[in-house]
């Protein structure tokens, strides 16, 4: 199992829309769900090209603490089934 932080959301988010995008954008959006679901999208595809099957969950709630500690509860924002495709 992988669990993935991303820890700069919202230089990610500033970045594809500007200083003045991202404050609108923080007003209305989660900039972590956003590139959480990019990276879900990018993932989905690349996985399938490889034919891996899998199962990709973007979270809330969850929270790493230091290096050995990975606190809950999960709030489950979104989920794709990958499932390799037969040649």
């Amino acid at each position: 199992m992988l669990v993935i932080e991303i820890s700069n959301a919202r230089e990610v988010m500033r970045r594809r829309v500007g200083r003045l995008g991202e404050r609108l954008i923080g007003t209305v959006m989660d900039a972590e769900a956003q590139v959480e679901k990019a990276l879900i999208q990018e993932l989905e595809s690349a996985f399938r090209e490889f034919g891996i099957e899998a199962r990709i969950l973007s979270v809330g709630g969850a929270a790493l603490v230091g290096r050995q500690q990975l606190e809950l509860p999960l709030q489950v924002r979104d989920e794709r089934q990958v499932r390799a495709e037969e040649a």
